[in-house]
């Protein structure tokens, strides 16, 4: 089994545990709705708790084998992207988690793209909630 189907068995599975197995300390994690990535193994399993919780219906649909660059130092990493299809609030997402492994074949950066925009939107009001909820983000002054 290779580290991109351990991942998906952890996200199929809801299992947290076996995704802070899979993640390095310092993995980065590039959102579609923050323009800084988040940073460290608690805070991105932290998130995927969140997301776990807030996504409808996720499923993958398609896998891709390969290598890439990864954006923290330009190396070249054994890489899958990671096709799926989910729902939140009521808003169809189609999107792709793009992850780059390390030698051990841990998940050390982790990107994803959605569409459409309204979607995207969507997501980032649901994951702040969740964020804030959990301790992981602070409060928004204006709620």
């Amino acid at each position: 089994m290779t580290a991109a189907d351990r991942f998906r068995a952890a996200v199929d599975n809801r299992d947290l545990t076996a995704l802070d197995d899979l993640f390095t300390e310092d993995i980065r994690f590039y959102s579609p709705v923050k323009f800084t990535p988040f940073e460290g193994k608690r805070m991105v399993v932290g998130l995927f708790g969140v997301l776990l919780r807030t996504f409808e219906d996720f499923r993958y649909i398609g896998q891709y084998d390969g290598t890439s660059q990864t954006s923290a130092d330009g190396a070249e990493a054994p890489s899958a992207v990671l096709l799926f299809r989910t729902t939140v609030n009521g808003k169809q997402i189609h999107g792709i988690d793009l992850l780059h492994f390390d030698d051990d074949g841990r998940i050390k950066e982790f990107t994803v793209m959605v569409r459409p925009q309204s979607a995207v939107q969507a997501l980032g009001e649901a994951v702040l909630a969740g964020l804030t909820a959990e301790g992981l983000a602070p409060a928004r002054a204006d709620q």
